[in-house]
């Protein structure tokens, strides 16, 4: 999804991409040999293998083929090192950028998990950082520059609008949480609201919910807890009267994609407090920000007898992320000033 949207924003800005993917090297679909299909499964995990090889093979002669201005390389967990210094050699002229959305030194990821990713960073002509505190890490592995690509929201998916009764029935409530868990407070954070008698819906990976809102009695009835992309996404968004926002310890995140999406549908924008977030939103006034489950409660009960306000706020918040270029066609073309830069220089 986030790849599709960078490859049309490149579109829009006037240039002509090309795409590789490689999720087909791995896929078992329709197989019945239960050794192949773990085989493959194998591979893909631990990133090393026959379909790894042919994999990094097939994107060397694509990329020879193409010959393209610059390589954009999303989260480029399987590309090996060698085949970036095997493009770098044999196209003089392309420049290679690297992005990880997810945090590669963070302590909770295996080791093998970004071998390749992070050995390709001192080859990289650009590694864009998705974290402020990335950015020093990356230059202490050895990258050439660095620079800080925030995520975004895409305009055609992430927009107010109004809800039918049907979609009404469907999503409408007081409080909307659209993620996956993390044992961080966020359970107790969601029970409370229930608690204290809003409507509350979740919205996430059932694998991950589901075990756990079963061993609470507060929040069982929310199960099964279903995934929702796309329409159906930003009709969560938009049938909330406030959309909570938490952030991954595992990525050690300060900020996250939703801090752009919720604001973009023009729905209330209800973050854990960061540093950085009170960088990108004016408190009281733009969004609204916690730091515990009570200051949580307060607000929401403040947020849910004051209409007005809420709306004030929700608008304000559209505002901000529109003025401020938080769209993908505006982040790619910070990347295309990079690399004109780099070009130049």
């Amino acid at each position: 999804m986030h790849e599709e949207s960078i490859f049309n924003a490149f579109k829009k800005l006037g240039q002509e991409p090309f795409k590789f993917s490689w999720h087909q090297y791995f896929t078992t679909k329709g197989s019945a040999n239960l050794f192949i299909r773990l085989w493959l499964k194998g591979q893909n995990k631990y990133m090393i293998g026959p379909a790894v090889s042919k994999l990094n093979n097939d994107f060397f002669d694509f990329a020879v083929k193409v010959q393209p201005a610059f390589i954009f390389i999303y989260r480029g967990s399987h590309i090996r090192a060698s085949t970036v210094r095997k493009i770098q050699k044999s196209l003089k002229n392309t420049y290679v950028i690297g992005f990880n959305n997810d945090d590669p030194f963070a302590v909770g990821y295996p080791w093998w998990q970004w071998r390749h990713f992070l050995a390709c960073v001192p080859l990289c002509d650009l590694t864009l950082a998705y974290r402020k505190h990335n950015v020093d890490e990356y230059l202490a592995v050895g990258a050439k520059r660095v620079e800080l690509l925030r995520s975004w929201f895409i305009p055609e998916r992430n927009y107010p609008m109004e809800l039918t009764q049907l979609e009404k029935e469907q999503y409408a409530c007081d409080v909307v949480f659209v993620g996956h868990y993390e044992d961080d407070g966020r359970l107790a954070c969601l029970e409370e609201i229930v608690r204290r008698g809003w409507r509350l819906r979740i919205f996430g990976p059932g694998y991950e919910w589901d075990p756990v809102i079963r061993n609470s009695p507060i929040l069982a009835g929310h199960m099964p807890v279903r995934l929702v992309w796309g329409a159906d996404y930003n009709l969560a968004l938009c049938g909330a009267k406030i959309a909570l926002c938490f952030f991954s310890q595992l990525n050690r995140d300060t900020y996250t994609r939703r801090c752009f999406e919720i604001p973009a549908s023009e729905t209330l924008l209800l973050s854990r407090f960061t540093e950085d977030m009170s960088s990108l939103f004016s408190a009281d006034h733009e969004a609204v920000f916690f730091k515990d489950v009570d200051s949580m409660a307060i607000r929401i009960e403040a947020l849910l007898m004051d209409e007005a306000q809420r709306i004030k706020i929700a608008r304000a918040g559209r505002k901000r992320v529109l003025s401020d270029g938080h769209d993908v066609v505006s982040r790619m073309q910070n990347v295309l000033g990079w690399i004109n830069e780099i070009r130049s220089n």
